[in-house]
């Protein structure tokens, strides 16, 4: 199966049908969480921003669930 896969939404009041990208619906927790980390911190690269959260999940039993995006930015923030 890919994941990538076409979305499309159709419903019988509106005949036509929209194509949605896969990129274009929700981007990811993780996703918004580097957007963010890269905004407040353009100087760092994307892999460093990628370390300072994986070094907050190594901190936290190497989970990142449980925690809100706000506390997981402000950790690797205190990282970077």
């Amino acid at each position: 199966e890919n994941s990538l896969q076409k979305t499309s939404t159709c419903s019988s009041a509106k005949p036509s049908c929209i194509f949605v990208s896969p990129y274009a619906l929700n981007l990811s927790s993780f996703t918004k969480l580097v957007k963010r980390l890269q905004e407040k911190h353009p100087r760092f690269s994307r892999a460093e921003i990628v370390g300072a959260v994986q070094e907050v999940r190594r901190m936290n039993k190497g989970v990142l669930s449980g925690l809100a995006i706000s506390s997981i930015e402000e950790k690797a923030s205190a990282i970077l």
